[in-house]
């Protein structure tokens, strides 16, 4: 309904700014402060106040008399706040959205849109475990994906595997090269990246502290291997493929946890076997922008800003990493109507020297999305696979859930314990509150906000957290289990509800009424600046506005019907609401804690 309402606030305001002879480009419609008591604001006073010529509130007053004001858009009136135009819905636009939110399991996602989306995250390079620095990529990538589902596309997710570079050349010789009895150390853990990745360890190691005649031998093989790749070479692409897929196959497993999965495994060297890579690089040649600079084809961005050349092929005709990207995302716009990639930040002047050059080969990049995101630290500092240091996220998964398993304990009072909470609730409710919290805590951060992850934070059920807001499904959850063996009617799924929404007169039930409203618009607007954190805010506001209803609107114990009958129908609409908005950020719902 918020959604619907604000195109109406839109409508009433452009045809008041041109009754008024006022420009209508900018309209400046937001969510109001809440001591503004209105469902919309717009501060185009201020931008109109130079032109008019006269002080923002007398213009605000101009405008809002020109508003027509329209029920059935459920625009009930107006007025001002000083130099603010407020928009106030009627009663209709609440219980139109009881109605719709009560019975609605799926509520908050849109209409499809008929368009696919391509989601590319996470493509660590497959040379060892997941470790935590790069965790933000499959957790805030998945939950991009997750958003754009909601907002109505059809989408794919991808992992891009780097099959072709140095590092797995490396890897494969240094597999092929070493035995178990040349490692220094048994495996961390009993599974497969584990395993191997002592191998890459051992490789670098060796490259860096052998004599130089080994060094220059083993580079010599590493090289070959390189070679074989871009000559087409089928065993050396089965060589290859044999560590990569088992070093992927671990990785998988690791990101299953979090959940992460992908529909589709894309490997770099496709592009290279199926002659896509060497046409790229054929049209780049043809450019003017093209230059043979320093024993390298090298282009010159700097009719986009870009000072730094785009190397796209050496002077021995081999491909580089971008060139092999450029021909996958020529693949994405072949195959899907938009392209979002997550990215690390410090792979940005990849991102614009990539979108400059598809632009050069005649793309529209506008399909092109980027999220670039900052790393993950924990308060131990930085950390690094190839050196074999540093926090695994197999290792920050395990500590949240034990961590989160101690506090759920600690916190099961008397009530809880009378309800007979198993051992299989606690574990249950440990993983989805500790793998929650680690998601929650960084997702919910600005992607280009560095973070330092503190448990303190990420675990605390009274502050802005997952078990904070996870809180407000069980609850919602525990109400309507209480009224079902009371024997009150409960919303089912897909069927209308019959209730008075009108005697929900406390204005914390207002209130969260009104944050259930604006949920389809806070997808939307999300989806449309790929800011899932956006999602994370929603969740912490809507969980203010629960607990002031919970507090003071007694639900199961109301003693009036009808206001018993749409309390019951609010828990659920907010149920709802809430499981979607965790859902898209890959957060579980409990139904008990």
């Amino acid at each position: 309904m918020f959604r619907q309402f604000r195109s109406a606030v839109e409508a009433a305001l452009t045809d008041a700014l041109e009754a008024l002879e006022l420009p209508t480009d900018d309209l400046g419609i937001e969510r109001p402060p809440d001591e503004m008591d209105a469902t919309l604001a717009s501060n185009v006073a201020f931008r109109l106040a130079g032109e008019v010529g006269d002080a923002p509130p007398n213009v605000a007053t101009r405008v809002a008399e020109a508003v027509a004001v329209d029920d059935a858009a459920y625009l009930a009136s107006v007025d001002t706040a000083g130099p603010y135009v407020n928009f106030h819905a009627n009663d209709r636009y609440l219980a139109d959205t009881l109605d719709a939110a009560a019975p609605d399991t799926d509520y908050g996602a849109l209409p499809d849109r008929d368009t696919s989306v391509v989601v590319e995250h996470t493509s660590a390079n497959p040379t060892g475990p997941v470790h935590v620095g790069r965790a933000r990529n499959p957790i805030v990538g998945d939950a991009v994906a997750n958003l754009m589902e909601y907002a109505g596309y059809g989408v794919d997710r991808h992992y891009y595997v780097n099959d072709a570079g140095r590092q797995m050349a490396v890897f494969t010789w240094a597999y092929e090269r070493f035995d178990e009895s040349d490692l220094e150390s048994e495996p961390a853990r009993d599974r497969t990246e584990y395993d191997l990745v002592r191998y890459y360890r051992k490789g670098n190691a060796y490259l860096e502290e052998a004599d130089e005649d080994d060094v220059e031998a083993a580079e010599a093989e590493i090289a070959a291997i390189l070679q074989g790749l871009e000559a087409g070479d089928e065993e050396t692409y089965e060589r290859v493929g044999e560590v990569v897929d088992a070093v992927l196959g671990g990785m998988k497993e690791c990101l299953a946890r979090l959940p992460a999965e992908f529909d589709e495994f894309v490997k770099e060297t496709q592009f290279m076997r199926d002659g896509s890579t060497d046409e790229i690089a054929a049209r780049l040649k043809e450019t003017e922008h093209a230059v043979y600079e320093e024993d390298a084809w090298q282009l010159e961005l700097d009719d986009w800003g870009i000072d730094k050349n785009l190397v796209f092929l050496r002077s021995d005709d081999t491909s580089l990493y971008t060139t092999r990207d450029l021909a996958h995302h020529e693949w994405k716009f072949a195959n899907y109507d938009r392209a979002v990639t997550v990215l690390g930040e410090d792979h940005k002047l990849q991102a614009d020297q990539l979108d400059a050059t598809l632009e050069l080969l005649g793309n529209d990049i506008d399909r092109l999305g980027h999220v670039i995101y900052s790393y993950v630290n924990l308060p131990e500092g930085k950390m690094s696979t190839r050196r074999g240091t540093g926090v695994m996220l197999d290792d920050l998964l395990d500590e949240a859930i034990d961590r989160a398993r101690e506090a759920v304990e600690t916190r099961m009072d008397d009530r809880i314990r009378d309800d007979d909470l198993t051992e299989e609730d606690v574990e249950r409710i440990a993983h989805q509150v500790g793998i929650g919290a680690v998601r929650y805590d960084i997702v919910s951060k600005q992607p280009a906000k560095a973070i330092t992850f503190e448990w303190e934070d990420a675990l605390d059920f009274e502050g802005q957290s997952a078990p904070f807001v996870q809180y407000v499904h069980a609850r919602c959850c525990g109400i309507l289990d209480e009224a079902a063996d009371a024997g009150i009617a409960v919303p089912e799924p897909g069927e209308p509800i019959d209730v008075d929404a009108a005697a929900l007169e406390a204005d914390e039930a207002r209130d969260l009424l009104r944050e259930i409203a604006r949920f389809p618009a806070a997808i939307e607007s999300a989806a449309d600046d790929l800011e899932p954190h956006t999602i994370a805010t929603f969740t912490r506001e809507f969980a203010d506005a629960y607990n002031a209803f919970y507090r003071e609107c007694p639900v199961v114990t109301a003693d009036d019907d009808d206001l018993r009958a749409a309390r019951v129908a609010l828990v659920a609409a907010a149920k709802h609401t809430m499981a979607n908005a965790l859902d898209v950020l890959g957060v579980e719902a409990p139904e008990s804690m």
